[in-house]
């Protein structure tokens, strides 16, 4: 399953560990997701959603119909 959080669109991001020697590996920086249970009230049934805590958030203040109507989700 893919890593985006499915408010946000928040996607995992390359970048590089760097050693005290400064040597460089590749590695991935991965956003803070969670599957989220949502109550829709205007459909009256729960959404379940992986969510990232920034788009957990943005849920808190705008409301779960608002932003889910304008993600297309209701």
């Amino acid at each position: 399953m893919a890593k985006v959080c499915a408010i946000t669109g928040k996607r995992p991001l390359a970048g590089h560990n760097r050693s005290k020697a400064n040597n460089k590996t590749v590695r991935k920086f991965e956003p803070n997701l969670a599957y989220k249970r949502i109550w829709v009230e205007s459909k009256q049934r729960h959404i379940r959603l992986r969510i990232s805590h920034a788009g957990q958030r943005i849920l808190d203040k705008r409301g779960a119909d608002v932003v889910l109507k304008e993600l297309g989700y209701i």
